[in-house]
């Protein structure tokens, strides 16, 4: 018989966003990653004890995560981000230390990167080996409360159609160690090789995701649900469903765009469930093309749209969508944020502007990190 572990969905305010945002911390004077996380969290660390609310460990000693709370916008949670950033700042600018945002740091070398010393990334290192160490890799995850845990997973499913939309806009990782990999977003095809991670089985009922978590506890692949790392996940712990598509953004109007799109989104098809209505699925093996062709070409995608398998320009698949979501923007106050996407449309994603600074600077990858650590500066795309 198999294994069936129970998976209570906390209670969560409908459309709740949560936001954790991955950073790199870099050198000042060379650019290259340096690994001093713990004495950024050491020194943030409440006098009471215990951990940061706001300012989290990683993977790796050269990355910090600022969260938001539980928030009931976009630029609340934008706010809170930005209010974590400036306490590390306090930490990392004596020491000579920039914070990043990238999908991955254009010319570090993973075999000089440091683990952070906990045993869970212990072992998640002993098991993943080479793939493991090569995790040096930024991401943005964003949370969005569902009040009904049987509108979870149709969500999730639905979500996937618009998965090549956020993957493209928010591409950043075009260099690894020194070299261009010619795809915009290399990070989403790494991350992918680690055991549970990638895109998420298309289940139907809940019961059919609580089998899964058994057989995969029963057969020693994970220890604990978080250790399912898809692209889009159910959170039972908050509540929520968490979208872990895109690449780390450069820069905090980035960061609101693209949660503003993750919670519109979220709601939109949370909304057509209230009024009975079917939502959009692609067959899984569509899901996986786009994926590919996301990370591959970025903004100059032809996307999948639909199960008939019509096809689009990524670019031209976002405008469309934006001018559906401006209604649901308006109702959730993310209107403003929501429009930023149109900044992206226009600047180009994070790949694009790193390559051309690249270019700039005659293939010279140092450029490109000077000009990621200006954006986070600046706030906004350069």
């Amino acid at each position: 018989m198999r294994a069936r572990v129970e998976l209570p969905f906390a209670h969560s305010a409908r459309s709740s966003l949560g936001v954790e945002w991955e950073l790199a911390l870099v050198d000042q004077d060379s650019g290259d990653l340096r690994q001093v996380a713990q004495a950024v969290l050491d020194a943030v660390r409440p006098d009471h004890g215990g951990d940061h609310p706001a300012i989290r460990q990683e993977l790796l000693l050269n990355t910090v995560e600022v969260v938001s709370g539980v928030c009931g916008s976009v630029g609340q949670a934008t706010a809170d981000l930005e209010r974590a950033i400036t306490e590390v700042r306090g930490v990392t600018d004596p020491l000579r230390v920039e914070l990043m945002g990238s999908g991955a740091h254009p010319f570090a070398r993973w075999a000089q990167q440091k683990v952070t010393d906990k045993q869970r990334y212990a072992t998640l290192i002993d098991r993943t080996q080479w793939w493991g160490r090569q995790m040096v890799i930024y991401g943005l995850h964003v949370h969005v409360g569902i009040e009904d845990r049987a509108k979870v997973l149709p969500i999730a499913r639905a979500m996937l159609t618009y998965f090549a939309h956020l993957q493209s806009l928010s591409a950043a990782s075009p260099f690894w160690g020194g070299r261009d990999t010619g795809y915009a977003s290399n990070r989403a095809l790494m991350f992918q090789q680690l055991p549970t991670a990638g895109l998420p089985f298309p289940f139907e009922h809940w019961a059919e995701l609580e089998g899964y978590v058994g057989d995969m506890l029963h057969t020693g692949v994970i220890d604990q649900f978080d250790e399912v790392r898809w692209d889009v996940r159910p959170s039972p712990r908050f509540g929520t469903l968490e979208t872990r598509i895109c690449d780390s953004p450069s820069n905090p109007l980035e960061v609101s765009a693209l949660a503003a799109l993750t919670h519109c989104l979220v709601e939109h098809f949370s909304t057509m469930l209230d009024r009975g209505e079917e939502l959009p699925t692609i067959p899984a093996w569509f899901a996986q093309e786009n994926k590919w062709r996301s990370a591959r070409y970025g903004m100059d995608a032809i996307i999948i749209v639909n199960a008939a398998g019509d096809e689009e320009l990524v670019t031209d698949a976002v405008r469309s969508l934006l001018a559906e979501l401006a209604p649901v923007a308006e109702r959730l106050g993310c209107a403003a944020e929501l429009d930023a996407v149109h900044v992206i449309l226009r600047r180009g994603a994070s790949y694009q502007r790193q390559r051309a600074a690249a270019r700039r600077h005659g293939g010279e990858l140092d450029a490109v990190v000077t000009s990621l650590i200006a954006e986070m500066r600046a706030g906004r795309p350069l």
